[in-house]
């Protein structure tokens, strides 16, 4: 048996490699945060045989560094999808375009995301179940992120809102720069809570935890896989990249068509076949499959097996970048400051120091603006605090995943080179603009349509404005006047016609440099069958045909108010009980059942 290696987060692991048969009980396609954690559990049944096909590859020992996120971004480990040009968004970006880094590889995003442990809150879920996805309410969901989590931090682990002895390890970094307690300490001086962002109420500033292990990156191939590894009804397929769902003739899907390190292959399934792609692979997979919007598939020529809404309700938590201050002390995230021998190996030998940090976010906040209630804890924006800028490492890294173009480089950044400095990023926790994912052509290497219409809902430039405007009265607070915080003086290109920190000015700034916090969901809506929205029933079931499901956050309904990886794990977890047939529910006592 041919064998290869790859380092975990704390060992040497060996996973077969090149093997198939032709037919497993279930086929899971993706070995992202959804897929990795259903073949774990799917394959706890040990009469059942189960398939994970993943179209990247093994994981190497960069993505192990929590700080290193962004580097990982447009490179073998990522599918590097843009957008379209943006009608409304992105001016100051390379052609109008976002980048959209998704993972590709043993773990998919959870590779290379910025490991942010949040649920989102539970009016989200209660949400979900009013408008048709039986079953997904809070208290329906809850056990799931509680079986999955093993928090280890005796401050968070025992307070009955997190699980113990999970697959998913969940830590506080162990390095916290001065400017991480500065953040925390001025949301406490514009009247929010230091709170459990996880806890009994969203409103409010923490230092985040985040899925990492031993100060080192715990994806979800080092939390589910790597213990599954010595079952012998799991067979683990990489570099196998599928192109095709098979149907016979009664709408059953049948088989999976991909391709093997450049050759064609097939395999059957003798019960299912569950999507597990994302929100973007995923509908591609389904519309090359003949699953997707009628006319579109059509004009295409890829005979239609069932008209659905495939591929739309795009929706991702979209952000503002600009709010960026300059400090007079050199605690701060430059890059230059991280190389040397003693920071690299205390990393590696003791797991310390500042190399992990989550990609370099050391606090979020969730706010709540003009336009939410005030009295409900349903915040509508969250903060997220780095502490650097696009210009702490030059320009090698932020501003080449970003797209940041040359005007706008050259105009904003360029003057703060290697200045010590910290940003503040605002994302709608709820935005209401939509958009779509279509097929480019019918060839299956060819990257799809993929348009968020970003900031084209009035609402969400207007609350993001509002956003972006407390924000920067957390970093002109109190707490950061120890280090002299200043905000950049330079003005945004295309914006000099306003006033400076204006609505106009900050609402352009808004549109020149727009962010995505890397959560896309919803192309794949679950809810009542007979919703025409709808793509999956609420035990995840594609409409019209047998034996196909999809699972991952494609499916979500709308987007939590939160980071989207714990919540993505969650709902693998109750699929997996969806298929065995098993319920789980929390009893008053807060015991699970």
């Amino acid at each position: 048996m041919a064998l290869i290696f790859f380092r975990s987060a704390d060992r040497r692991v060996q996973l077969p490699d090149g093997q198939f048969d032709m037919e497993y009980d279930y086929i899971i396609v993706g070995a992202g945060s959804a897929g990795a954690t259903l073949a774990s559990r799917l394959s706890e049944d040990s009469n059942a045989r189960v398939l994970l096909l993943e179209a990247g590859g093994l994981p190497d020992v960069l993505s192990s560094v929590p700080l290193f996120s962004a580097e990982l971004q447009l490179t073998k480990y990522d599918w590097a999808f843009k957008t379209v040009p943006q009608e409304a968004a992105c001016f100051g970006q390379k052609g109008r375009r976002s980048l959209w880094p998704r993972g590709k590889g043993l773990g998919g995003t959870s590779l290379m995301n910025y490991m942010l442990y949040i649920r989102g809150n539970p009016r989200d879920y209660d949400k979900w179940a009013e408008h048709g996805a039986r079953g997904w309410s809070w208290q329906e969901v809850f056990p799931y992120f509680l079986k999955s989590e093993d928090n280890r931090d005796p401050l968070y682990a025992f307070n009955g809102y997190h699980g113990i002895g999970g697959p998913q390890t969940v830590e506080t970094p162990p390095y916290i720069s001065p400017l991480g307690y500065a953040f925390v300490a001025a949301g406490m001086s514009l009247g929010y809570l230091n709170i459990d962002l996880n806890g009994p109420h969203q409103t409010g500033f923490s230092v985040p935890q985040g899925t990492i292990r031993n100060g080192r990156r715990c994806s979800v191939s080092n939390a589910y896989i790597e213990p599954a590894l010595r079952r012998k009804n799991l067979n683990i397929l990489l570099q196998a990249h599928v192109t095709k769902i098979l149907f016979d003739n009664r709408r059953w899907a049948r088989g999976v068509q991909f391709l093997h390190k450049g050759l064609p292959r097939v395999v059957f399934a003798r019960k299912e076949i569950i999507l597990s792609a994302g929100t973007i692979n995923t509908p591609q997979i389904l519309m090359l499959s003949g699953i997707g919007p009628r006319n579109h598939l059509e004009r295409l020529g890829i005979p239609v097996i069932a008209n659905l809404p495939v591929g739309n309700n795009l929706h991702d938590h979209v952000g503002a970048s600009g709010m960026h201050f300059l400090i007079d002390q050199p605690v701060s995230i430059i890059p230059l400051r991280f190389t040397s021998p003693n920071i690299v190996q205390n990393f590696f030998i003791h797991g310390k120091g500042p190399l992990t940090m989550l990609g370099g976010v050391e606090g979020l906040g969730f706010i709540k603006t003009e336009f939410s209630n005030s009295s409900d804890d349903y915040p509508d924006a969250e903060i997220h605090f780095i502490s650097s800028s696009p210009s702490s490492d030059g320009g090698k890294t932020i501003r080449r995943v970003q797209g940041v173009g040359e005007r706008l480089w050259k105009q904003v950044y360029e003057p703060y080179l290697y200045r010590d400095s910290f940003s503040m990023y605002p994302v709608l926790l709820r935005p209401k603009s939509r958009g779509y994912v279509k097929l480019r052509s019918t060839d299956p290497h060819d990257p799809p349509v993929i348009n968020p219409r970003y900031l084209t809902h009035p609402n969400d430039i207007r609350t993001l404005v509002e956003a972006m405007k407390i924000s920067i009265d957390v970093g002109q607070s109190e707490p950061f006047r120890q280090f002299k915080a200043k905000m950049f003086e330079t003005v945004f290109p295309g914006c000099e016609r306003f006033r400076v920190l204006s609505d106009r000015y900050l609402e352009c700034v808004a549109r020149t440099y727009t962010i995505t916090i890397y959560h896309p969901v919803g192309t794949c809506k679950m809810g009542d069958p007979s919703d025409p929205s709808t793509v999956v029933d609420s035990e995840l079931r594609v409409k019209h045909v047998k034996g196909l499901r999809v699972v991952d956050a494609s499916i979500m309904p709308t987007i939590v108010s939160g980071n989207t990886n714990a919540p993505v794990i969650m709902i693998a977890e109750k699929a997996a009980d969806l298929i065995k047939g098993i319920q789980m529910f929390v009893t008053e006592d807060g015991s699970k059942r």
